[in-house]
C-alpha cells in the first residue's frame, strides 16, 4: 500500500470551565454567544468542525464543510457525522426557547439519508427549527442542503426538558 498516512490535531479548552456560565444566560443567550465567538465552541463541533452561523427564538443554522477524516469504508462520509449535526441542530433550535438555567437533552434522534455525503459536496447547511414545545419536551427538525439546495439528509429529535 502506497497512500500516505494522515494526521490531524484536535485541541479544545475545558467545556466545564463556561458550562456554568450558561446558568446565568437563557439558551438564546447561549447560542448568541456561541454563535459570535465570545464563548469557544464545544469540543464535539471543534472534533467534527461544525459551527453555529445563525440563531433565533426556536430556529438556527449550522454550517458544516465534509472532510476526508469523516470518510468510512465505502468513499463517502460516515453516517454518523451529518447524525451529530442533525442533533446538536435539533438540540439547539430547542435550548434556544428556555431560559437561564433551564437545559435539555435529546431523548431520540431519527435521520434519513437522501445521498451520499463526499468532498464534493461542499459546504452543507444544517438548519433546524421547533415544530413542538411543551413544558417537559420539545421537538425539532432538521434538513441539511447543500449550496445549490440538493437534500443530503433530514431528521427529527424529541428533547427532554430539565426545569
Amino acid at each position: 500500500m502506497t497512500d500516505e498516512i494522515r494526521s490531524r490535531t484536535i485541541n479544545w479548552s475545558d467545556p466545564m470551565s463556561y458550562a456554568p456560565g450558561s446558568k446565568a444566560m437563557s439558551g438564546l443567550e447561549f447560542l448568541s454567544a456561541l454563535r459570535d465567538g465570545s464563548l469557544e465552541e464545544p469540543p464535539i463541533a471543534t472534533l467534527i468542525g461544525f459551527r453555529i452561523t445563525e440563531v433565533e427564538e426556536g430556529r438556527v443554522a449550522f454550517e458544516f464543510v465534509p472532510a476526508e477524516c469523516h470518510y468510512n469504508f465505502s468513499g463517502s462520509v460516515h453516517g454518523g457525522v451529518p447524525s451529530s449535526v442533525i442533533d446538536a441542530a435539533t438540540g439547539s433550535a430547542v435550548y434556544s426557547l428556555l431560559p437561564a438555567g433551564v437545559k435539555y437533552t435529546s431523548l431520540d434522534l431519527k435521520v434519513n439519508y437522501v445521498r451520499p455525503i463526499t468532498l464534493e459536496s461542499g459546504r452543507l447547511r444544517c438548519e433546524a427549527w421547533i415544530v413542538h414545545m411543551g413544558a417537559r419536551t420539545g421537538i425539532a427538525e432538521a434538513k441539511l442542503t447543500d449550496g445549490q439546495g440538493r437534500l443530503y439528509a433530514f431528521g427529527t429529535s424529541t428533547c427532554m426538558i430539565f426545569r
